[in-house]
């Protein structure tokens, strides 16, 4: 990514908003994505400190998924809540990272959010399936910045 390109054009933004609308229609979970340019700390400890500032772990099934990205450490991580990850195993998120890292690596940061997200939304249905009469979007689906 060259120095002064944005990490996401504005229509690569919408087109991932777009992606979580989609992966929740399949499930009760929500879905967000958080980009910063620097972090002094791991991505994951970071990615628990911004689930808490957007107040992920405050929806009522503790089903709430971050996509966490620190562009000038080109770090990644997903993390889900607490009702997700006492129902699934320890690697339960490996194949959704593996499919972003593979289109990071290659450049392609919109695609492997994108193919994240709606893989994320497929997984989480067997869990948390949609609920058409009482789902609620509890979180916004922008992307937040820090």
């Amino acid at each position: 990514m060259p120095e002064n390109t944005p990490f996401l054009s504005k229509t690569e933004e919408q087109e991932i908003i777009e992606a979580i609308v989609i992966a929740e229609k399949n499930t009760s979970g929500e879905i967000r994505v958080h980009v910063e340019e620097n972090s002094t700390k791991p991505s994951m400890e970071r990615a628990k400190e911004v689930f808490h500032i957007l107040k992920m772990d405050a929806t009522e099934l503790k089903n709430g998924v971050l996509f966490y990205i620190c562009t000038a450490t080109k770090s990644f991580a997903i993390l889900g809540d607490k009702g997700i990850n006492d129902l699934v195993g320890a690697n339960f998120w490996n194949s959704t990272k593996d499919i972003v890292i593979e289109k990071f690596k290659e450049g392609q940061y919109k695609d492997g959010l994108i193919k994240g997200i709606l893989e994320a939304g497929e997984q989480l249905k067997k869990y948390f399936p949609y609920n058409n009469e009482g789902d609620v979007n509890e979180l916004s689906n922008e992307i937040s910045r820090g």
